[in-house]
């Protein structure tokens, strides 16, 4: 287990951006991007990092971003730290392993959310309206049920302490252009159901997932992260149950501990005890495991 990355201050790599996980350096032309591992649940960053977190999504992203390469182009430059400008090596231990060198792109001001199942702010809505985000489903299904084919259902992007918000697709055409977001709603669900089809066979349900985009010479690429345990709900195929909220390799661990306090989902976050720390740490290091076959080294 590596020393926590809780913040970082690089002086000489240009202004940098804190985003809820990464520390986001502009170099000019090309972003570094350094996840550190803050954890974020409701929109809330925890006081606590969960230690080797940031290396597990950038080893996940890389290998998404390599094997989803045919489907979208993608901003990852390299992550090799030799490949970055000069003026980072100084700085190599603690940027090894947990950044990235990409493009940078002005990045749509959507988030692009394809869901496989009913979970989450999903079901909540399905529950409410019998709809997601304006789309009507099927009457009668159950918590975590699998839809008869993956919708997509963007939301807004939310500053830092704001919440997201499910957006119609027709709310998301009037913010970005009709023929960009018919173009993205595509290229998402052609994405998830790549993914799945990795996934299922090494018995892991892909719930859901969020996709980000961004615009570059007036190119569309895949940026941010892509289908790690913050972005996405994985859950063991074993264990699957429809009817109610299922064990998962994510987020969702946490986010149910919260949910048990009562907290009320503004700053301050509680703190984190031991036990739910190195529990979530476990399930990240299991869905790097399981879905690529490497470990952390």
């Amino acid at each position: 287990m590596s020393q926590p990355v809780l913040t970082t201050s690089l002086t000489g790599l240009g202004p940098r951006h804190q985003g809820k996980v990464r520390d986001i350096y502009d170099l000019g032309d090309k972003l570094l991007l350094v996840a550190t591992d803050r954890m974020s649940a409701f929109d809330v960053v925890m006081a606590e990092p969960i230690p080797d977190k940031g290396r597990i999504l950038t080893k996940l992203s890389a290998f998404w971003f390599r094997h989803l390469a045919d489907v979208v182009p993608n901003h990852l430059i390299s992550l090799n730290v030799d490949d970055f400008p000069a003026h980072c090596r100084p700085y190599r231990d603690l940027l090894a392993g947990r950044t990235m060198l990409v493009k940078k792109t002005k990045p749509l001001p959507v988030e692009c959310i394809v869901r496989g199942y009913l979970s989450g702010s999903g079901w909540a809505e399905y529950r409410a309206g019998g709809a997601i985000g304006g789309l009507a489903l099927p009457p009668g299904l159950v918590e975590s049920d699998r839809l008869p084919q993956p919708v997509f259902t963007p939301s807004t992007k939310a500053e830092l302490g704001e919440h997201d918000e499910n957006i119609s697709f027709e709310t998301m055409a009037a913010k970005i252009g009709a023929d960009l977001a018919a173009r993205v709603k595509e290229i998402s669900l052609t994405l998830y159901l790549k993914a799945q089809a990795w996934a299922e066979p090494r018995g892991i349900i892909l719930a859901d997932t969020k996709f980000e985009f961004g615009l570059a010479d007036g190119k569309l690429l895949l940026i941010d992260e892509v289908l790690t345990p913050d972005s996405s709900r994985f859950w063991p195929m074993e264990d699957y149950r429809p009817g109610g909220p299922q064990k998962s390799y994510d987020k969702q661990y946490l986010r149910d501990y919260l949910e048990s306090l009562g907290w009320n989902k503004k700053p301050p976050p509680p703190p984190l005890p031991p036990e739910v720390i190195n529990n979530t740490r476990a399930r990240y290091v299991q869905a790097l495991k399981v879905l690529t076959g490497e470990t952390l080294g």
